[in-house]
C-alpha cells in the first residue's frame, strides 16, 4: 500500500550524516552516509562546509521549526533507552518497526549478538537491503528484514514467518505512528499486547492538537502539506492521554520526552543552541501485562 510514507526514509539519515561534521555530534554514526543513495551521499559530504550545512537546515526549519534537532534527539533518546535496557540484561531480541535506513544494527556493538528484526514497507526493505549489500557486502548476520504494511498486514504473522520468537523484546517505533490510521496503530498495539513481561518500547507520536489544527506550533507549512493537501499524517495523541492509551494494551509509560527534556539532556551539554520541535514527542514504555 503506497501512501508516500515509503519515500520518507532518507531524510532523517541525511540529517544524521550531516551532523557528523559538527564538533560534538549528537549521534556517532559513521554508517548514515554510506547507506544513502548517491545523491544523499553527495549532500551529506558537502555539509562538511558550514554554510552548506546551514543551507540544508534552513528549509527544514522553515517547514517545522525545531525539526532538525528533534530528529537527532529522538534517535539519541532511542539509543540511550536501548543501551540501558541491554545493560540491565534480559533483552532477547530487538524489533525495529518502520526501520527505514536506521543504522543501529551496524553501529551499536551491543547488538552484534542479539537478533534484530527490521520491519518496514516492502519498497523500503528492498532499498535498505541493496544499500547494506553495497556498503558491507552483505546484510549483517544478526539482522532479519521483514517486509510488511502496518495498515493492512498481520505483524505477528509476518515476524513469525521470519523466525521471530516471542520473548523479552525491545521495540523501536520511531517516526511511524503519524503515517498510520488509528486502526493501523491499534492493530500494531494488539501485537505489542502479546509481548513478554519486561519488554520495552520506545515510540514517537505527533501531537493531536497539531493534527486537528488547534495549535500549529509555527509549523503551518507542514500542516498544510502533510495534513490538509496530502494527508500523510493521520494519527496523533494528546500527551496527557498516552498513559491511558498504553494501559489498554498492558503497557506502562515510564517516561515521555519532548523539547525541554531533549534540550536539557542532549543539546545544552553538547553546547548546541538549537530549537526542538513541539509537535513530536517520544515515549519509553514497559510491558506489564
Amino acid at each position: 500500500m503506497a501512501t508516500g510514507a515509503d519515500r520518507t526514509a532518507f531524510g532523517p539519515m541525511v540529517i544524521v550524516a550531516a551532523d557528523q561534521h559538527e564538533a560534538r555530534p549528537l549521534i556517532d554514526d559513521p554508517w548514515a552516509r554510506r547507506l544513502l543513495p548517491a545523491s544523499g551521499r553527495l549532500a551529506a559530504a558537502l555539509t562538511k562546509y558550514r554554510p552548506i550545512r546551514r543551507a540544508l537546515i534552513a528549509p527544514t526549519e522553515k517547514k517545522i521549526p525545531g525539526l532538525w534537532a528533534s530528529m537527532l534527539c529522538r534517535k539519541r533518546y532511542v539509543d540511550d533507552a536501548l543501551r540501558a535496557a541491554l545493560d540491565e540484561g534480559g533483552i532477547e531480541a530487538v524489533v525495529i518497526l518502520g526501520a527505514g535506513f536506521d543504522t543501529r544494527a551496524c553501529r551499536l556493538p551491543a547488538l552484534a549478538k542479539i537478533p534484530v528484526y527490521e520491519v518496514d514497507l516492502p519498497a523500503n526493505i528492498d532499498r535498505k537491503r541493496t544499500a547494506l549489500t553495497k556498503a558491507l557486502g552483505r546484510v549483517p548476520a544478526n539482522l532479519t528484514q521483514v517486509p510488511v504494511d502496518f495498515n493492512t498486514e498481520n505483524l505477528a504473522d509476518a515476524l513469525a514467518r521470519h523466525g521471530y520468537l516471542p520473548g523479552r523484546t525491545f521495540f523501536v517505533w520511531e517516526a511511524v505512528t503519524q503515517y498510520l490510521t488509528e486502526d493501523g496503530v491499534r492493530r500494531t498495539f494488539d501485537f505489542l499486547a502479546t509481548a513478554a513481561a519486561g519488554s520495552r518500547l520506545v515510540f514517537t507520536f505527533v501531537r493531536k492538537d497539531f493534527l486537528d489544527g488547534t495549535r500549529l506550533y509555527g509549523a503551518e507549512a507542514a500542516y498544510t502539506e502533510f495534513v490538509r493537501k496530502r494527508p500523510l499524517w493521520r494519527f496523533g495523541l494528546a500527551p496527557d492521554r498516552v498513559e491511558a492509551f498504553l494501559a489498554e494494551y498492558g503497557w506502562h509509560e515510564r517516561e515521555q520526552a519532548g523539547p525541554e527534556e531533549f534540550t536539557a539532556r542532549y543539546l545544552r551539554p553538547a553546547g548546541r543552541d538549537l530549537p526542538v520541535s513541539e509537535i513530536e514527542r517520544s515515549v519509553l514504555a514497559e510491558f506489564t501485562g
